[in-house]
């Protein structure tokens, strides 16, 4: 539960945050795919601190991140059931990710370097790439192309000199985004929000409304279908477009699982790691809808803390009961909720969540599977709302910079700013605040 606050408090930070935000953004802001620039500048003011330093150390060590690095693109990428045959899925993934890497190197250092080895990577890919087939190919495309996305995302928004970034856009445009914008709504619920996941980054890239309103739809309907809540009803809510309609066939969708209780994912039942995946895609989509000023983690967040808890929980060593999955799950949960979390209780400020934490916190840094990478180092701690809203406006200081605060740990602590998007060292001012979220 979180704790009453004292009256002035409240008032300051009111005060601090009664900007409103829109209902949908008017402008795409750039970069705005996942990461902004004012996150990515609050983590490259604290390289030196930790969970930033070991998770800095992580990247910088990772294969994906060799200036000896080489692209394997090829024109058509095959992938079948699990990714068997894998004809180009695994170089594609891992090229997608390591151009997400060295666009995050280059941001991190400013050494060009890593700017040109991104660039080098999609060229190579945005020279040849024409499709994907096979049965897994709607998912494939969502893995790639949501680190693709990124990638693109923040070269062409830091950096100067990629001649072929309309090329590359063309791809997203032709080649990723006609099939995740589709979605997928009989599949295990993970595809269809992994495919959201690319496809909302590839329409801020694109800059297109239609495609990033279309994601947005998506993701709402996809959100009840994949985590349960009481409110729901008795059963779980259908996936929009699907053809589950009977309570025997969502029982069934929902692996057989009869009793449903807050935090119960539709994947549960097959495995954590899977039911991870999903919850990570659901963060990603707020998280980059929140860029652009889009709140969706205001629709997202009893779910997700709901849902975080109750698989940590387990996770951890918690023991499944007889009415759930037959009394067995499989505790298989990755290293999925960094950024979902960090929303959660970092700007939102719920302190109600102790599995999660745990979880998060004994799992860091957090490193990379198919779609995620490096969220420990770009969202850990990051109490940066992506240069909009509260965080842009507050000037405790009086200098005429706006500054950054947080007071989820309870103690308001602020960064005042420096200009250029740079902040200065965290100052703990008191305790006995908690959030005004």
């Amino acid at each position: 539960m979180r704790l009453a606050r004292p009256l002035a408090a409240t008032m300051l930070v009111v005060a601090a945050l009664s900007v409103p935000q829109p209902a949908q953004a008017a402008v795409f802001k750039h970069p705005g795919v996942l990461v902004s620039r004012a996150q990515l500048d609050f983590v490259r003011a604290n390289l030196g601190n930790e969970p930033w330093k070991s998770a800095w150390n992580a990247l910088q060590g990772s294969s994906y991140a060799s200036l000896s690095y080489t692209a394997k693109p090829r024109a058509v990428v095959e992938c079948g059931p699990s990714s068997n045959p894998d004809n180009g899925c695994s170089d594609e993934r891992k090229d997608a990710m390591a151009a997400y890497t060295h666009a995050l190197r280059w941001y991190l250092t400013k050494n060009s370097r890593y700017a040109k080895k991104a660039i080098q990577i999609m060229d190579a890919w945005s020279a040849v790439i024409t499709k994907h087939t096979g049965s897994n190919a709607p998912l494939q495309t969502g893995w790639a192309g949501a680190s693709f996305s990124r990638a693109a995302e923040l070269i062409k928004h830091t950096y100067t000199g990629w001649t072929q970034a309309g090329r590359f856009a063309g791809k997203l445009r032709t080649v990723y985004l006609p099939t995740v914008i589709a979605g997928s709504p009989n599949h295990n619920g993970n595809w269809e929000l992994i495919m959201t996941d690319a496809a909302i980054g590839i329409a801020v890239h694109l800059d297109d409304r239609a495609s990033f309103d279309r994601a947005v739809t998506t993701w709402r309907g996809r959100l009840p279908a994949y985590i349960y809540l009481a409110t729901d009803g008795s059963l779980p809510k259908a996936p929009p477009g699907s053809t589950y309609n009977t309570k025997a066939e969502i029982i069934d969708y929902w692996h057989g699982q009869t009793k449903f209780v807050d935090g119960l994912t539709q994947e549960t039942c097959r495995d954590f790691w899977h039911t991870g995946w999903g919850l990570a895609a659901i963060s990603h989509v707020a998280e980059t809808a929140s860029h652009q000023g889009v709140d969706l983690y205001a629709t997202a967040k009893h779910r997700l803390r709901y849902a975080m808890d109750f698989h940590a929980r387990l996770q951890l060593g918690g023991t499944a009961p007889s009415w759930l999955c037959g009394g067995k799950v499989t505790k298989d949960l990755g290293d999925h909720f960094e950024v979902g979390y960090n929303a959660l209780h970092q700007r939102l400020g719920y302190d109600d969540i102790p599995y999660a934490k745990q979880w998060v916190e004994q799992n860091r840094p957090a490193g990379v599977s198919h779609f995620l990478g490096w969220e420990t180092l770009t969202h850990a701690q990051n109490p940066h709302y992506a240069e909009m809203g509260a965080s842009a406006t507050s000037d405790f200081n009086a200098d005429g910079v706006g500054d950054l605060f947080s007071a989820a740990t309870g103690t308001l602590t602020i960064w005042n700013g420096e200009g250029g998007n740079k902040f200065g060292p965290a100052t703990a001012i008191g305790s006995g605040w908690t959030p005004y979220f």
